[in-house]
């Protein structure tokens, strides 16, 4: 098989995977030139990645909870929750934040753990439970926010999760020298993580691609991240909210792929009887995966508010509704058992790209929630169409 063969076959068989990337890239390209390369500055990929990090997070566990065949819509609001229940703590209690941050996590380890029990153990939909705790938790954000209606944070450690950058040891030709280092790190691991997984494949004779395309996608991939990190570092290097995100998606990456409890999520998905009578405990997995969503929307609600240095009674609104948009755009199916991590992180920047380059061509917002929705339909019909094909 040729490389161009090869690499057609690629394409067809792994659209889905692919597709997103694509996406991102003509989106990044058209608005690119329709401003002029403003779309592509350094001050405003930072924003928009700062803007993406809160919605990300949420974007991670959503995919786990869609990949198990189920729905969460209370995530929003229980991130403007726990984001305020922070603000209070560290505002009122005066509390400091390293007691304040494990905390917040913990309420929201138990709040979703909660939302698990009614589903696995109850029976409850998890579309009817997670809406009922949806108007609860918008309840619980409107009573703590009553008095003031606006809780101001002044602690700027916390604050600086959401508005501060690492510090730059030093700068070289105008660039960041630690977001270049973190870049080129970041490269190295991603390199090495390919080669140990060919290798992985190799051993136990599993089929790999050619030699050429493998090296082809290390350098695609290891070229965009370096164009990243250089853009990121012309401005004030890798903000704490980025690092943060990373830092969930490399973890997150890890137990999707590489554990034995990655694999029961993704069997869970693809059938549960099937799991089930393979000896998975199906109610443990739900458990774990709502636990973790929900520890996930108080991390998202600690990164909002300390982004607005405060906490709002409108915190959370329609959080939920970017992460499901982004967790479906970046191939996660509605059918459940398929969907990446790092597939919802790219979905989640296109959901965000689009809203970015709108605003900078000025479009209404009108017709943003009308394009934003159009993405959305299509994603979720090519999820459709791609999956009778195969059948």
């Amino acid at each position: 098989m040729n490389f161009l063969t090869e690499a057609k076959s690629l394409l067809k068989v792994n659209i889905r995977d692919y597709g997103m990337y694509i996406a991102l890239f003509v989106i990044m390209l058209t608005f690119s030139i329709l401003t002029d390369g403003l779309f592509m500055s350094s001050r405003n990929i930072s924003n928009l990645l700062d803007a993406t990090g809160y919605i990300a997070v949420l974007a991670v566990g959503m995919t786990l909870v869609i990949v198990i065949r189920h729905i969460d819509l209370s995530v929003g609001f229980a991130a403007g929750f726990m984001g305020a229940i922070a603000a209070i703590m560290l505002s009122q209690l005066g509390m400091p934040v390293y007691l304040t941050i494990p905390i917040i996590l913990v309420l929201g380890i138990v709040i979703g753990m909660f939302n698990g029990v009614l589903v696995a153990s109850v029976g409850i939909p998890s579309f009817v439970s997670s809406l009922a705790a949806m108007l609860i938790f918008r309840g619980a954000l409107l009573q703590v926010t009553e008095n003031t209606g606006t809780i101001i944070v002044k602690d700027k450690t916390f604050n600086a999760i959401g508005n501060d950058y690492l510090p730059a040891i030093s700068n070289v030709g105008g660039l960041n020298l630690l977001s270049l280092i973190i870049g080129a790190l970041i490269i190295l691991f991603f390199i090495y993580s390919e080669f140990s997984k060919r290798h992985q494949k190799l051993k136990y004779k599993f089929e790999v691609v050619s030699k050429p395309i493998f090296m082809m996608k290390l350098v695609f991939v290891s070229a965009i991240i370096a164009y990243v990190t250089w853009i990121l570092a012309g401005y004030n290097g890798f903000s704490w909210t980025v690092v943060i995100t990373l830092i969930v998606v490399v973890i997150y990456h890890f137990l999707t792929t590489r554990t034995v409890l990655g694999r029961h999520i993704y069997a869970v998905g693809s059938n549960p009887e099937a799991a089930h009578l393979s000896g998975i405990n199906v109610k443990k997995i739900t458990y774990i995966v709502f636990g973790s969503m929900g520890m996930l929307s108080a991390l998202s609600g600690i990164m909002y508010t300390a982004r607005l240095q405060s906490a709002t009674t409108t915190a959370g609104t329609l959080f939920e509704l970017d992460a499901i948009a982004a967790a479906y755009v970046g191939g996660v199916s509605a059918a459940g058992g398929v969907g990446k991590i790092t597939g919802s992180i790219i979905g989640a920047v296109v959901m965000a790209s689009l809203s970015s380059g709108m605003n900078l061509l000025g479009v209404g917002i009108s017709y943003q929630y009308m394009i934003r929705g159009a993405v959305l339909a299509l994603a979720v019909i090519f999820d459709v169409m791609t999956r009778k094909k195969r059948g």
